[in-house]
This record gives structure tokens, C-alpha cells and sequence, in this order.
């Protein structure tokens, strides 16, 4: 998601500087290029071969070698970022930004830099409270740095209130529309999303399943957020990563049954739905309750029906944006058109089995988008995440 990304992060002397490897791990994961750079305090809280090793590049720390006399360059330092992170941002730290002082490496940087600056504040409660911490914060944002409000919780003190650094996971969050300068073209809108296979059970040990892996549900729901937009996942089984988002909620799911109750209850708030998971068509009629054993050469199963989760949609649609997924083998687009018919759908996205690289289990996917009044278009074989961008291209020039 993030490659070929520069992150620098500014670490001043805060006990939770403690957490910055885990945010170091988050962009490095996400394949973004990660730079340290310290304040002479901060290395009291965390180590420089620490962030050094996490990071795969050298920690800067000082201005210049009192031995040698080479110089630490904070201009290219400023220059390289696409976007400087300071976390933990103490209230010294704080006061020097806006008064401008350079007495560090960490502060020339960031009087060099010309990206966009993200800072989250850490101190004890009744200093991040007090008038001249809030007169610094408020001034950071005229300056056009984004802020992160500290959190409540219990602080190193041992009192309880508000100053604790946010959470690594909520930092990063708080980058990438910086980082990716995202639009937030959908942001306030509500996006339901279904994702992955349904697993119906035979007995306690085993299941009826399909190849998909929720790939490209997990891509939706990513890009999505990052478009602002608040995101239902429900999901089937599935063990594919996802990076943390504070806009996914997230809904593991095993049956067709449970998937659909969840839609159930969440359809009429939405104003998308993206019904990209792979429901099992059928289920067994009956569930033993004990595992079956082998006896006969012949095991004879009685399937039933699963509910039509997308159908149920289209009928139930007011005045959402309902698109469904289609995965064929053959006559593609007759059979996807009808489905749009059938369901009641405003749009489709057909893939076929037929084309190389597409369908279950792949990185990649080849799409087409069908609309109600049959214009196709076209793509070309695209990384999942790409896909999912053209979808949601088309989600905000349709949506009402």
C-alpha cells in the first residue's frame, strides 16, 4: 500500500516513545521506506540500534560529531520525508515548534521540512491541560500541522486523565490520508461490505467451502477508509492480513446464515453495499452432531438452499448503492447482466475463471464494471488494491 512512501519519524524524550517499533513495524509492513530521527532524551526511552534495526536504516540523533565534525544533514533529512511523524511530542518539544528554537536535529528537520507534519502529544494530564500546552497545540494547527488529540487513560504518574499518547494503530491511521493525500471523497458515507467464502459445517469437524480467500473484500474495505467513508466488513473465513483502520468495523462470520443476519441488520443504515463474498449456494439439510464416520464406500448428503443475501438486498434497497459481484465460466456477460436484473442491483463486477490471473487466491484481478443499462467497462489485468480503486471510482461518480 505504501511503497515507495518516505516516513520520518521524530522521536522527543517521552516515556511512550516505547511504542514508536510498533508504529516503525506498521509502515515498514506496509512497505513504506522509515527514517529515525531523536532527540538526546529520547534514546533514555528507546534505543537507536532498536528503531535502527525496525526501521532497516541508521537512527540520527545529533547535530554534528564533537570528534570528527562531520554534520548530520537536516535539510535533506526534511527534504527526503513525504511525511514527518513526531511521537511521543512532549511539551518541550511542543514549545520549541512553535517558538521556532533548532537547538536539536529533530527541531531543524522540522523547520526544513516541506511535507506535511503529523504530531501526537504525550504528557501528564494537568500539563497537556494547561493554557500554554493548548496555546502551543493551537497554534501547531494555524501552522497546518495535524494533531492528534492525546487520549484518557492512565498515565505514568499514576493519575488517570487525559495525555497518553494515541496507540501506534491510530497513528498510522492518521497518516495515510496524508501520506497518500486522499481526497476523503466519500467521507460521513456508510459502506457495507461483504467479504471471503461461507464454510457450511457437516458435522463439528468438517465443512462445505469455496477457494476464496477475501482478497479483494479486505482491498474494498481498505480503500474505502482511506476514502473517509465508514466501513462494515462482514467476513467469512479468512486468514488475510489487514492493517489496522479505526473507520472498519469488522465481522467474522462462518455460515451463510450468520452472514446474512448480519447484513440484516446493518442494510437499512448503509449507503453502499459491495457484496463481494462468495456464498455457498447450498448447505446441508442437517448438521450432525457428532463426527460422521467412514462406513460406506457412498455418503449421501441432502443440500437446501442458502438465502440469496444479495437478492434480499435489491429488494430491500431504498436509497443505497448496491453492486454485486460475479465470477462466471462462461457466457460472462449474459449471465451477469441478468443477475443485475434478477437482484436488482445497480451495478456488477464480472471476472471470469477464464482470464489469467483472476479469481481466487490471486494478488490480481481482471474486472469488468456492468451497469443497469449495460455500458461495460473494461480493465486490465490490476493488483486487488487497484481494482478496488476503479471500483470506488465508480462509487463516488454514482452515488446519490
Amino acid at each position: 500500500m505504501l511503497r515507495g512512501k518516505r516516513v520520518l519519524i521524530g522521536v522527543s524524550g517521552g516515556i511512550a516513545a516505547y511504542k514508536i517499533p510498533e508504529l516503525v513495524r506498521f509502515f515498514v509492513k506496509n512497505n513504506a521506506e522509515v527514517r529515525c530521527v531523536i532527540t538526546p532524551s529520547a534514546s533514555s526511552f528507546v534505543t537507536p540500534l532498536t528503531l535502527a534495526t525496525l526501521s532497516k536504516n541508521p537512527v540520527e540523533s545529533v547535530l554534528y560529531d564533537p570528534i570528527t565534525g562531520v554534520w548530520s544533514n537536516h535539510v535533506e533529512l526534511g527534504l527526503w520525508a513525504d511525511l514527518f511523524i513526531i511521537a511521543p511530542l512532549t511539551a518541550s518539544t511542543l514549545s520549541k515548534m512553535v517558538m521556532g528554537h533548532s537547538d536539536n536535529l529533530l527541531l531543524a528537520t522540522y523547520l526544513s521540512a516541506r511535507c506535511p507534519v503529523l504530531v501526537s502529544p504525550a504528557m501528564d494530564l494537568d500539563m497537556y491541560a494547561h493554557q500554554s500546552t493548548q496555546h502551543n497545540l493551537d497554534k501547531l494547527r494555524e501552522y497546518g500541522i495535524s494533531v492528534i488529540e492525546a487520549r484518557s487513560g492512565e498515565l505514568a504518574s499514576g493519575l488517570s486523565g487525559q495525555g497518553r499518547m494515541a496507540e501506534p494503530s491510530e497513528i498510522f491511521n492518521e497518516s495515510l490520508p496524508l501520506l497518500l493525500r486522499q481526497s476523503y471523497r466519500l467521507k460521513n458515507k456508510k459502506v457495507l461490505i461483504t467479504a471471503g467464502p461461507t464454510y457450511e459445517a457437516l458435522d463439528p469437524v468438517r465443512y462445505i467451502g469455496n477457494h476464496s480467500t477475501g482478497k479483494m473484500g479486505i482491498a474494498l474495505a481498505e480503500k474505502f477508509a482511506l476514502e473517509g467513508a465508514e466501513v462494515s466488513l462482514i467476513l467469512g473465513p479468512s486468514t488475510q492480513p489487514m492493517a489496522p483502520y479505526s473507520n472498519i468495523q469488522i465481522t467474522r462470520i462462518f455460515s451463510a446464515d450468520e452472514m446474512f443476519n448480519e447484513v440484516k441488520k446493518l442494510w437499512s443504515n448503509m449507503d453502499v453495499g459491495i457484496f463481494s463474498a462468495a456464498v455457498a449456494d447450498y448447505k446441508p439439510q442437517t448438521i450432525a452432531d457428532q463426527k460422521i464416520k467412514k462406513s460406506e464406500n457412498n455418503l449421501d448428503l441432502v443440500l437446501t438452499k442458502n438465502p440469496d443475501i444479495l437478492a434480499w438486498a435489491g429488494e430491500n434497497k431504498k436509497h443505497q448503492l448496491l453492486i454485486g459481484f460475479a465470477l462466471e465460466t462462461n457466457n460472462e456477460v449474459e449471465h451477469a447482466k441478468q443477475k443485475i436484473i434478477k437482484k436488482n442491483l445497480d451495478a456488477i463486477v464480472l471476472n471470469s475463471l477464464r482470464d489469467k490471473g483472476a479469481g481466487f487466491g490471486h494478488d490480481t484481478n481482471q474486472i469488468s464494471i456492468i451497469d443497469r443499462q449495460n455500458k461495460i467497462t473494461n480493465f486490465e489485468l490490476l493488483k486487488k488494491t487497484e481494482v478496488a480503486l476503479k471500483i470506488i471510482d465508480y462509487v463516488v461518480q454514482n452515488i446519490s
